[in-house]
């Protein structure tokens, strides 16, 4: 997969802090080495799971680096989000992570306020300078922009972008955006419709629980893309309690209660994100009591 890095299971790494709210970045290497060696393709630092938004400058650099040096001895790709207030600071985020060694980067629109189309083409054009590949990120949830299809197919003709991870949960998008792009990779953008989009076609997943359960959603989208539904489904229905918090407001927080469930290291998130209410991390705990009950991991 080194022409197309972009494709397989990459995980937005949940990023550890120690007890003085730093960055625990002996504990991230050991955590994307965990991962790797239980059948992720790569990470995906400085996502919304890695917290760049409440990062310094340097943090989030020495993110980029750390995933670097503990995946890429595993064979492991790596793929960091560049989202910024505007396009000069993201294409930034893409030469930091180009000179890093990284092999794409994941990339938001304008996030600050309601782009217009225009202005979001412009944002692609200007990071794609950087030299790496690109897959869009399409979250209209928290970006109030949708790139639809056809905008998707814009910017994948001109060369702007190589995939999209798409994050909007209606499946219905992927069989549109292939008609009009057809050589454009779609990649499962938020875990609650793994299922649907693995059977579809899609050739990614820019995963978020698989921070707790790695090894299991492996079989789960190898089941999947192969349609082998007898694997799947009862995987998918099992899990599914879990997977459907990746489109919830407080997904970091539950994805690193599970990892504290599991053994892992979760731990806290830095603000403004808070603590899950007691009805939502009681929810967390079943969900994921029930899955370790089941032997998965």
């Amino acid at each position: 997969m080194t022409e197309t890095p972009w494709r397989g299971i990459l995980v937005a790494t949940a990023l550890p802090f120690t007890d003085d709210n730093r960055v625990d970045h002996d504990a991230y290497a050991e955590h994307v080495h965990w991962l790797v060696s239980n059948g992720c393709d790569g990470v995906v630092p400085n996502g919304s799971l890695g917290e760049y938004q409440n990062l310094s400058t340097d943090e989030r650099s020495r993110v980029v680096e750390t995933a670097i040096a503990a995946a890429k001895p595993l064979g492991a790709r790596v793929m960091p989000g560049c989202a910024a207030y505007g396009a000069d600071e993201a294409r930034r985020w893409a030469e930091q992570a180009a000179e890093a060694g990284a092999d794409a980067v994941l990339l938001l629109p304008p996030n600050t306020y309601r782009a217009t189309r225009e202005a979001v083409v412009q944002h692609y054009r200007e990071v794609a300078r950087a030299g790496l590949p690109i897959m869009a990120y399409n979250n209209p949830l928290d970006t109030k922009i949708d790139m639809l299809p056809d905008l998707l197919a814009e910017l994948h003709h001109e060369g702007l972008i190589h995939s999209v991870k798409e994050f909007t949960g209606d499946v219905r998008r992927f069989y549109e955006i292939k008609e009009l792009a057809p050589t454009l990779d779609v990649s499962i953008g938020s875990d609650d419709v793994t299922l649907e989009l693995a059977v579809a076609g899609a050739t990614g997943w820019v995963a978020g629980y698989n921070n707790a359960f790695p090894a299991t959603l492996r079989e789960l989208y190898d089941a999947a893309v192969a349609g082998d539904l007898a694997t799947a489904l009862p995987l998918y229905r099992d899990l599914h309690p879990l997977l459907r918090w990746d489109s919830k407001t407080e997904f970091v927080q539950a994805i690193k209660l599970s990892m504290d469930l599991v053994g892992r290291r979760g731990g806290a998130c830095r603000h403004p994100r808070v603590p899950l209410s007691p009805e939502q991390e009681k929810a967390v705990r079943v969900a994921t009591e029930n899955a370790i009950a089941k032997g998965y991991r």
